[in-house]
């Protein structure tokens, strides 16, 4: 089994960026995380590093104890306590201008993240760490895209985990709410098609992250 990261090079994995997974740290810090599987140096300049999807868990790991009690839908903390993408269903009131602001800051970082991360550094198809995270990608694609979350006084969407790899279901109030996230999801990089559940006749959107 592999060892566990020492006390340092955990505080390097906490301290890295809520969506892209860029790390900052000493030559030595960094290189010890490559060895073990859990960071990755950019090829291109300027050569940043960057979790893996190792790395990710082993910080979500860390943080989902803390988060259990205060996250109110599962997938939708980041366990950094700056960012969350909002996936349907909270039970906290929507912030408006505030929440715009860090939804496009958390957006951007993503479009970077795709940048440094796709081989041939595409920006309008989704990247690995998208594909890891796949409600959380999604409902950040949607919220970018200026729709709500379903929420206290408002109906929205909600975007929740299949059974199915690489896919998520989008739920929403109606016809027209579901063909507005099916365009912002396609404009994302994504692909989604409708489709009706068999018991309660409930139409959704199958949504994944596009790979060509």
């Amino acid at each position: 089994m592999t060892r566990p990261p020492t006390a340092a090079q955990r505080r390097v994995i906490d301290a890295a960026d809520p969506v892209t997974g860029r790390l900052r740290g000493t030559e030595a810090q960094l290189a010890a995380l490559v060895k073990r599987g859990l960071a990755f140096r950019h090829p291109r300049p300027p050569h940043d590093h960057f979790l893996t999807p190792a790395g990710h868990r082993i910080r979500e790991e860390e943080e989902g104890d803390k988060e259990e009690k205060a996250s109110p839908a599962g997938e939708a903390a980041d366990g950094t306590g700056v960012f969350s993408a909002r996936v349907g269903g909270e039970e906290e009131p929507y912030d408006g201008p505030g929440r715009v602001r860090e939804v496009h800051s958390a957006w951007q970082g993503l479009l970077e993240l795709r940048r440094m991360t796709n081989p041939d550094g595409a920006v309008e198809r989704p990247c690995g760490w998208e594909r890891a995270h796949l409600v959380r990608a999604a409902a950040l694609a949607l919220e970018a895209a200026g729709l709500r979350p379903d929420g206290p006084g408002a109906g929205g969407y909600r975007v929740r985990a299949t059974p199915q790899p690489e896919a998520v279901a989008v739920y929403g109030p109606d016809g027209a709410a579901l063909r507005a996230c099916a365009a912002a999801l396609e404009r994302a990089g994504w692909q989604a098609g409708e489709y009706t559940e068999p018991r309660t006749r409930a139409r959704y959107l199958l949504a994944s992250p596009r790979r060509v």
